[in-house]
């Protein structure tokens, strides 16, 4: 009786299999995560372009209300402090003009910083823009 021992098994493979599993698995939950930051930036940013759309139809209603483009001083002082206001219902470090272009026509101009980029020299911040134009 002639007997072979038998060949040698491989150790450790399931190991290596579970190993790699988890690798890719890791990859892709922080994917996942960037991917949710991202959709957090963007709805913050959408949220900030909405609240400065607002505070600009309000600028709009005083020209209709007065019929003119021509705001008077304290409404639009008053105006210009809400839009840096964030606590009332304002933009962080936002800044706000309007400029006549004719009788009957001006541009409101908002500007702000996003709260995230606030220091960072690169970052230009946002802005909305637009016109008005009265019959």
């Amino acid at each position: 009786m002639n007997r072979q021992p038998p060949s040698p098994q491989p150790q450790g493979f399931a190991l290596l299999e579970v190993l790699v599993a988890v690798l890719l698995l890791s990859f892709g939950i922080l994917g996942i995560v960037g991917l949710q930051a991202r959709a957090i930036n963007f709805s913050v940013d959408a949220e900030d372009r909405n609240r400065a759309a607002l505070l600009a139809n309000e600028a709009a209603t005083d020209m209709w209300v007065h019929r003119s483009v021509t705001i008077p001083a304290a409404l639009l002082s008053a105006w210009q402090a809400k839009v840096g206001n964030p606590a009332a219902g304002g933009l962080p470090g936002a800044s706000a003009t309007i400029t006549s272009i004719s009788a009957n026509s001006a541009d409101i101009l908002i500007t702000w910083q996003e709260p995230g980029h606030a220091g960072d020299p690169a970052n230009t911040g946002s802005r909305f823009q637009t016109r008005v134009t009265l019959p």
